[in-house]
């Protein structure tokens, strides 16, 4: 329904320089992404939960609309990035969602307010536009969005929190849904209105595992020793995307905002797999981390933080030499970044 509206708003999401597709299709797909839960949570939620999570609600529609007036009148990157400051305090500061300590992973003394303030909302702004970033292939940021989300949410049952775990896991099958719109090819983008929305969920949920992993006992079984490199092995694709295209737009000496097609997702298509096929590639990817995180989650940040950076540096290596084989099969060298 949401697409033939679209098409008949004319609401399309234009071919670009730094876009695969090369045709007009909808976009808004995030509209029904946020729908589907809402209903279901309006069915399923106790009224007290809403009440207790009523910041965390404003601000997810504030992120939203915000995403929803770029889709349809563009905004600037600053102004785009500026107006994500608003939701993002909203749940800092009137739902404290915050990141409170190192949790284990340096010994540092007790760190002021302010500065926790400050490094929770650099946290939920960063997290929140790398998942949008990898937002540029058929299937990629909803099934990437599936797997971390319901990771999450599944935890969250586990743990005894339902009503974080309902809201985690509504908005997985919510993206489960898209996918079938979404895949390759795809009927429908989720555009700025899912990606933002998606991304500021996903951030928050990432926040709150932190914490709550960190407070929970030592016996019990769903606890991770190491709760920040766990999050990360969660949200690794985001993570690792961002950073890696960030330090090559460094050492190449243009802006970190400048748009170009160096994502991970850009470098599977570049070797000739097909969207599914990359999409898969790089899910498996982030169920493996998912896995390793669960296999080592007695042992401390330290060590799985290193083996995540070395898997990362030889996903980067293989991808180069990968391209590198293909553009010059006689062995000459050619840069490949």
């Amino acid at each position: 329904m949401l697409i033939k509206l679209l098409m008949q708003l004319n609401l399309f999401d234009s071919p670009g320089r730094h876009k695969i597709h090369s045709n007009y299709k909808p976009s808004l797909g995030g509209v029904a992404i946020l729908l589907g839960p809402i209903i279901s949570l309006m069915l399923g939620m106790a009224f007290h939960d809403w009440v207790s999570l009523k910041y965390f609600f404003i601000s997810l529609l504030l992120m939203f609309f915000i995403g929803l007036r770029d889709d349809i009148l563009a905004l600037t990157p600053k102004q785009k990035l500026y107006s994500q400051f608003l939701p993002v305090i909203v749940l800092v500061v009137l739902n404290q969602t915050t990141l409170n300590s190192t949790y284990g992973l340096i010994d540092f003394p007790e760190i002021p307010d302010i500065v926790i303030w400050v490094l929770s909302i650099f946290t939920l702004i960063i997290l929140t536009n790398a998942y949008n970033l990898i937002d540029g292939l058929d299937g990629l940021a909803g099934t990437v969005g599936a797997i971390t989300i319901a990771t999450l949410g599944i935890w969250f049952y586990l743990t005894g929190d339902y009503p974080i775990s309902l809201v985690a896991l509504c908005f997985a099958g919510s993206l489960v849904a898209f996918l079938f719109f979404n895949w390759q090819p795809s009927k429908i983008f989720m555009g700025d209105t899912g990606a933002l929305m998606v991304g500021f969920l996903l951030s928050y949920l990432t926040i709150l595992f932190i914490n709550s992993n960190y407070r929970l006992p030592v016996e019990s079984e769903f606890k991770f020793q190491a709760s920040i490199a766990t999050a990360i092995c969660v949200v690794i694709i985001p993570v690792f995307d961002t950073l890696r295209v960030i330090i090559l737009r460094l050492r190449q000496g243009e802006s970190p905002f400048h748009a170009d097609r160096n994502h991970l997702h850009h470098q599977f298509l570049n070797l000739g797999y097909t969207h599914a096929q990359s999409v898969l590639i790089i899910a498996g990817i982030n169920i493996v981390m998912i896995v390793l995180a669960w296999i080592l989650r007695k042992q401390n940040d330290l060590l799985i933080l290193g083996v995540v950076f070395a898997i990362c540096l030889a996903i980067n290596f293989v991808l180069k030499w990968a391209q590198q084989r293909k553009l010059n099969p006689d062995g000459t060298k050619n840069k490949v970044n």
